[in-house]
């Protein structure tokens, strides 16, 4: 049975502006999934960033002003992250709106790929300065940078402005710059993106580090098993003794 919250989602859906799924770029868009969907970045990031109901962590879906049919010139960022919005609402427009959200993204980050790089650090950059979007990173997987002129980049808003986030080369050679929004640092690691936590001082949960947990708890179930096996039978054993105790005392007592 339908109930009067459903019937009214239903009904505000069924009048509100639903955007398209963006157009695909094969290049684009493996480039994306390897560095933040076959990562798990994505998901590990709304672990750790929590508060789900009003934590919006999304990408590939269109970035817009206000609901539009003129499509030219609207964005999809690779990742966004919003705080204090209705996730619910991005669903039901397919899209990030800033007019129906109330205010623009918090954070939003592009993945360097051949046929997108350049605008990413040209056209793109103007638009999410312009949209007031407070942090804007790029992440170029190549040694060189070549796709965005730099390996790994950040900027924050200032006056309407974009100001570079400081870039710091690690001793490993690995770069890390830190994301007053996300409370996290960002790093270009051989190649992959990290998100790396200073309160830890590692990186956020990641699959790999699901999958240690996962085993390591297999293991000590597995060794907690084994000890209860290893106490039933030495129990066994000494009640068994016992038994044959009383029956010796009460063979020399007859």
């Amino acid at each position: 049975m339908n109930t009067p919250n459903a019937i009214a989602r239903t009904s505000r859906v069924q009048q509100r502006f639903v955007f398209p799924d963006p157009p695909e770029d094969p290049d684009d868009k493996m480039t994306s999934f390897k560095r933040l969907a076959a990562t798990g970045n994505v998901y590990h990031l709304i672990q750790h960033l929590g508060n789900r109901e009003t934590t919006l962590v999304a990408g590939e879906q269109y970035l817009a002003l206000a609901p539009t049919r003129n499509l030219a010139g609207v964005r999809y960022p690779d990742l966004l992250v919003a705080f204090g919005v209705d996730p619910a609402l991005h669903e039901e427009s397919n899209a990030y709106v800033i007019e129906e959200q109330g205010k623009p993204p918090d954070f939003v980050l592009e993945i360097a790929s051949r046929s997108t790089g350049h605008i990413d650090a040209g056209p793109k950059r103007r638009d999410y300065a312009a949209l007031g979007i407070p942090e804007y990173w790029r992440f170029d997987e190549t040694e060189t940078g070549r796709y965005h002129g730099a390996r790994l980049a950040g900027e924050r808003l200032v006056d309407g402005e974009y100001v570079a986030v400081d870039i710091v080369e690690l001793p490993d050679e690995s770069l890390q710059g830190f994301s007053a929004v996300l409370g996290l640092y960002l790093q270009w690691v051989d190649g992959e993106l990290v998100f790396h936590d200073p309160g830890t001082q590692r990186p956020i949960a990641t699959l790999v580090d699901e999958r240690e947990a996962r085993i390591a708890a297999e293991a000590r179930a597995a060794a907690a098993e084994a000890s209860a096996a290893a106490e039933r039978e030495a129990r066994a054993a000494a009640e068994a003794r016992i038994r044959e105790l009383e029956e010796r005392l009460g063979q020399q007592n007859t």
